[in-house]
């Protein structure tokens, strides 16, 4: 069973930064970060490659926020800066087996990030 756990969410003030963390159990995966803000549906938020030496973001975070991974400690960070209230929302951690796979096939149970302005 693969688990993955988010830390590092808070409250934190507009123009601010947080550094989310997400550990997986096993073997190593194809990450991927997304966020649920209220009264919202599920949206993409980055994914790094199986390597690391590929990312991707949201044109609402591109600029502000950067994903990486430490395959040594089967981590995957988010850190955002610059926050702003419209980036409240729980943020969900994502594996999936393949970088090319279409879907994502574990997920995390979210960590709370809210932006006061």
């Amino acid at each position: 069973q693969v688990q993955l756990v988010e830390s590092g969410g808070g409250l934190v003030q507009a123009g601010g930064s947080l550094r989310l963390s997400c550990v997986a159990s096993g073997r190593r995966y194809s990450m991927g970060w997304f966020r649920q803000g209220p009264g919202k549906e599920r949206e993409f938020v980055a994914r790094i490659s199986w390597r690391g030496d590929s990312t991707y973001y949201a044109d609402s975070v591109k600029g502000r926020f950067t994903i990486s991974r430490d395959n040594a400690k089967n981590t995957v960070y988010l850190q955002m800066n610059s926050l702003k209230p419209e980036d409240t929302a729980v943020y969900y951690c994502a594996a999936r087996h393949s970088d090319y796979s279409p879907k994502y096939d574990y997920w995390g149970q979210g960590t709370q990030v809210t932006v006061s302005s």
